[in-house]
């Protein structure tokens, strides 16, 4: 059998690899128009930032390593620039010598990934305007730092990738001013949880402007000039675009195979496109969200690993293995904070018309007797009538991952609240409080379905009349 892989990293990498163990025989191709097969993408802004400070530990796989062990005929530099299913052959461009070949397949896999918007502003063009989404986007951006030693950055995006960038440059000494067009950073989040993200970042000197955007950029002074579409006018030595990715589907659209609606390659249950010979997996395609049931664009590393494994089990047995979907849980560190989100926020919901009710609880990482208790905030999502939990999001410090996937996998399971309160977990003051953070979560959302509680959430005080409003701190004094 004659397997063909367009793509590698996260994906493509894993398709390979799990073929080789399946089936000792097959001829494997793996195409890759970058220099690099396999390497740790979301490790790229610590190694900006030094917090790694070895590249090569970058790399998952080098193509030798990988060659020698699953004897992969990889083909770095060389791109795939068509696909023709009706001969069941791809057309392939080495980019070091110009030579254009065929090769013919029996299966194939897409993993084409996804590309880094750049929109058409005014001045984007400059060489200190920067994105990041391979090694050699992060060459240069070293380079330009350790040769040019810029005082001032600027970041346009709120998400996780410009955040841990903010962060990273900021380590490095420099000043470091966020642009974001919506009125909050990290879109998983739900505005009063960003609420803290944000108070981070001002804690820390890093410059926010949020509900602005980029009217253009004007190389000026030696640096940039970013024009915002409020006015102002920021002067920084670089500028790191991080606004977005889009799935790349011009091969895809080229060789005639289905498009989702999200603009992603759309797949069955199986990880396989609308022809039978082709699966898709990984950034450029649309996979179900558990929550809401409809497709969606999870470009994560998590399920394209997962999605991998799937896909080549299915080309050598057959399609017997049904990728579930995915409810995009993801975690990020901005600074001291630790920010994770698992299924549906409220603007999903609400775009969706689901109906939800929402508790907040405000807990400590572990037993607040014993050192280094700090502060947990958890907010659930969930059905008002039977309890099922919809969504989660939690900030605080120490802790927060091992309770998002607690979280998650209540969600993922089709569980309610009432299960948050049954969860038992591993007790210890260090690590935890014998009512856990999650299992409080539980109890509150329990007190609000059974109306135990009357719960006013903060956005609704505006709707009520001022003189049955009555404010009250809660908040511990000083008595230092």
């Amino acid at each position: 059998m004659n397997y063909l892989i367009i793509g590698g990293v996260a994906g493509g990498a894993t398709v390979a690899a799990r073929l080789r163990r399946m089936d000792e025989k097959a001829n494997i191709v793996l195409f890759e128009r970058g220099k690099y097969v396999s390497y740790a993408n979301c490790g790229l802004p610590y190694y900006i930032g030094d917090t790694i400070n070895n590249r090569e530990k970058l790399f998952v796989q080098t193509v030798k390593g990988f060659t020698d062990r699953f004897r992969i005929d990889i083909r770095t530099e060389q791109e795939v620039t068509a696909i023709r299913p009706d001969k069941k052959e791809v057309e392939v461009k080495n980019l070091s010598t110009g030579e254009i070949y065929t090769e013919t397949y029996d299966k194939l896999v897409l993993s084409p990934g996804a590309e880094p918007l750049r929109p058409g502003i005014e001045g984007i063009g400059s060489k200190k305007i920067f994105t990041l989404r391979n090694v050699p986007d992060t060459d240069t951006i070293k380079n330009y730092i350790n040769i040019e030693k810029p005082k001032r950055a600027i970041v346009v995006g709120g998400g996780f990738i410009g955040l841990e960038m903010a962060e990273n440059l900021h380590d490095l000494g420099i000043q470091v001013d966020v642009v974001e067009m919506a009125n909050q950073v990290m879109a998983p989040l739900d505005f009063s949880m960003a609420a803290i993200v944000h108070q981070q970042l001002t804690d820390k000197g890093v410059g926010l402007h949020l509900e602005d955007g980029v009217s253009r950029f004007e190389e000026k002074d030696g640096g940039v000039t970013v024009h915002l579409r409020s006015g102002k006018q920021i002067a920084t030595d670089m500028v790191l675009l991080s606004i977005g990715v889009r799935p790349e589907t011009k091969l895809a659209k080229e060789a005639g195979l289905a498009i989702g609606e999200r603009g992603g390659i759309a797949v069955n249950d199986y990880m396989q496109t609308s022809d039978a010979d082709i699966y898709a997996l990984g950034d450029a395609t649309e996979v179900k969200n558990l929550v809401t049931g409809q497709p969606s664009l999870i470009p994560l590393a998590g399920p394209a690993n997962k999605q991998g494994r799937i896909v080549a089990d299915n080309i050598i047995f057959g399609n017997k293995k049904k990728y579930a979907g995915s409810i995009g849980t993801s975690i990020a560190k901005v600074f001291d904070l630790t920010v994770a989100a698992t299924g549906a926020n409220a603007k999903l919901l609400q775009r969706n018309n689901i109906p939800y009710t929402s508790s907040y609880t405000h807990g400590a990482s572990n037993a607040g007797y014993y050192p280094g208790a700090v502060p947990m905030s958890i907010k659930i999502l969930f059905d008002p009538e039977n309890g099922k939990l919809l969504g989660a999001q939690i900030v605080g410090f120490n802790g927060v991952d091992k309770r998002i996937e607690m979280l998650e996998q209540v969600i993922q399971r089709g569980g309610t609240i009432y299960d948050l309160t049954e969860l038992e977990h591993a007790y210890a003051p260090p690590y935890s409080s014998a009512k856990d953070p999650v299992n409080m979560a539980g109890f509150v959302a329990e007190n609000i379905l059974k109306g135990k509680s009357q719960i006013i959430q903060w956005r609704e005080l505006a709707e009520l009349p001022a003189d049955t409003i009555r404010m009250m701190s809660v908040r511990a004094t000083n008595t230092n």
